[in-house]
């Protein structure tokens, strides 16, 4: 009974009457002190019996995280790979607002890898580009200028126009305006840009022209249809303004993507339309 809480009493009369029963009168019920006396025992002794500092560590021992440490990039790439996948198809077949299926919990991991699948595409699109204007004119040799020209062009796009749009809206006063998902919004919108270069480095430039326009009319409904409702935060004359930039600076990816990448003579490598690429002894290395 002490384990309960209580401490029992039992009064037997001068007789030895063992066989009276009567708990209502034989049994006295007091308040224990047991469970003071242990909780006394493990706490650690106070002087001034005031609680412990705020700052005190706890059992749980809760780190803060850091700009300068790798736990604080960490939490962006802290996903798994069917979420991936399902944000990936969600952004190739969009049914539903793409903010809804991130969750509240945008990643980086996603755009950051899909941005560099479309760096080395676009550069072995445009080598391979390149090789097919060149057939039969010499000796071939690929240049590097054009993956560091397609690594500067699309990870400055995915990097940089978030952060501007983001920091427009907050001008603006749109207070539901988000760092990381405009970053996952723009990272995954990339996605449809990986079968566009696989398929456009074929020498029939109408053809080059139809699948960038694919590309970028898909992509750029994907970024309106989930932006929208971002930007209809504002005002109406600043959403317009923000939406028609926004198709301007998509539409000049297209372009750029078309012009140095699926074009024989690409302005990244320094050459010029029907010239071949520099012979290896130069900048690049033969392939050929």
């Amino acid at each position: 009974m002490a384990n309960a809480g209580y401490d029992a009493v039992v009064d037997v009369d001068d007789e030895g009457d063992l066989g009276h029963t009567d708990l209502q009168e034989d049994l006295e019920f007091h308040n224990s002190n047991f469970g003071d006396s242990t909780s006394r025992k493990g706490a650690p002794a106070s002087s001034s019996g005031l609680p412990p500092p705020a700052t005190a560590s706890s059992g749980s021992g809760s780190s803060k995280r850091y700009l300068w440490s790798l736990h604080f990039y960490a939490q962006f790439f802290d996903v798994d790979t069917s979420s991936v996948l399902a944000r990936c198809w969600a952004a190739l077949y969009p049914r539903a607002n793409f903010l809804d299926v991130l969750e509240g919990n945008p990643d980086l991991y996603g755009p950051f890898w899909i941005a560099t699948t479309v760096v080395l595409i676009l550069f072995l699109g445009g080598t391979i580009s390149q090789y097919l204007a060149s057939e039969g004119k010499g000796p071939f040799a690929y240049d590097f200028k054009l993956l560091s020209g397609a690594a500067g062009l699309i990870y400055g796009y995915t990097l940089i126009l978030p952060v501007v749009l983001f920091g427009a809206l907050r001008y603006f006063g749109s207070e539901s305006a988000n760092l990381l998902e405009c970053w996952a919004l723009y990272g995954y919108a990339n996605l449809i840009w990986i079968p566009v270069a696989l398929i456009s480095w074929s020498p029939i430039t109408i053809l080059n022209w139809v699948f960038v326009g694919v590309g970028f009319g898909l992509s750029v409904a994907f970024l309106l249809r989930n932006l929208y409702p971002v930007l209809s935060a504002t005002d109406r004359q600043t959403s317009k303004i923000l939406l028609i930039l926004v198709i301007a600076l998509h539409g000049g990816l297209a372009i750029a993507i078309k012009v140095l990448f699926f074009a024989a003579g690409s302005p990244v490598s320094g050459g010029k339309e029907g010239d071949t690429p520099p012979a290896a002894g130069g900048d690049g290395q033969r392939l050929f």
